[in-house]
């Protein structure tokens, strides 16, 4: 059986998550105590391959360092992964502000950016140990559900996931990527006027880019230096591994160098993803 534990901070996102796991046809649970769930999965284990369990600071027991303790616990059988969610405090702040909703710890009577900040210390033995990390600041809910349904299916053959994302520098870093590889010294296509409206995935762009030396050079070496350490973090047991490529825009160097080191990991590798976050597209 598979057991996906879905946690993280009130506002990030966790019950958006669970009706995509529940649309992929896993078993879902809500606010069950941490306690029961050697229970709960004993109970199910015969009658369900995929099973989704939220925990959060709503049902932590009492001391949450005995978080890795119970999951000890559970059947041999059960292969369990756990996706924590989490957004920056400022963000988590104005969703709360905005939906009018109290925070679980409110009723301890404290001010709801230190509810905010208790809860990431309460849920630290999780996040340190979560399979699947996603900020959740700058996606829209639906981009979320599309990201956690990415992951959850790329996920077929047991071995590593590796992403190539691309991203620009201008609307910031993304926070779950593993490597940060900066583009923004290459000859850019934003400069050519028949390019600036398009993007690394138009075979204009694309002509342009592969015709430099300089990127095709880049591109070589970071795929080097990927084939040359990838497996050992495969033997560390990495669920994901994500590469992320930037240029000052997000539009075209990065996506372009994403696709081309996703098509050359192909060759090679089953599980990769393409994710282009600053422009309207994704491709697997």
């Amino acid at each position: 059986m598979k057991l996906i534990i879905v946690s993280g901070r009130s506002g990030s996102g966790k019950s958006v998550a669970l009706r995509v796991l529940e649309d992929l046809g896993y078993y879902c649970v809500d606010n069950i105590p941490i306690n029961l769930l050697p229970a709960l999965t004993h109970t199910v284990i015969n009658d369900y391959e995929n099973v989704a369990v939220s925990l959060d600071v709503r049902n932590l027991p009492k001391d949450p360092e005995d978080i890795p303790e119970i999951i000890a616990y559970l059947p041999k059988a059960v292969d369990v992964n756990t996706l924590f969610l989490d957004a920056d405090d400022n963000d988590l702040v104005r969703r709360f502000s905005e939906t009018r909703r109290l925070h679980p710890l409110i009723k301890e009577n404290m001010p709801l950016d230190q509810a905010i900040a208790l809860e990431k210390s309460l849920l630290e033995p999780i996040s340190t140990n979560a399979d699947l990390y996603i900020n959740t600041s700058q996606l829209t809910p639906h981009q979320l559900a599309d990201l956690v349904r990415e992951r959850i299916l790329g996920k077929k053959t047991g071995s590593m996931v590796l992403v190539f994302e691309s991203f620009g520098f201008k609307h910031g870093i993304p926070v779950d990527a593993d490597y940060v590889f900066d583009a923004r010294f290459l000859p850019n296509p934003f400069w050519e006027k028949s390019l600036k409206g398009k993007t690394g995935v138009d075979s204009e762009v694309k002509d342009f880019l592969a015709s430099q030396a300089i990127v095709t050079k880049f591109i070589w070496q970071i795929n080097s230096f990927m084939m040359t350490w990838l497996p050992h973090l495969e033997r560390n047991n990495r669920s994901y591994v994500t590469i992320a490529i930037g240029c000052t825009g997000g539009k075209h160097r990065s996506v372009y160098i994403a696709e081309m080191l996703a098509k050359n990991f192909r060759k090679e590798r089953e599980d990769i993803q393409t994710h282009h976050r600053d422009i309207e597209i994704k491709s697997t």
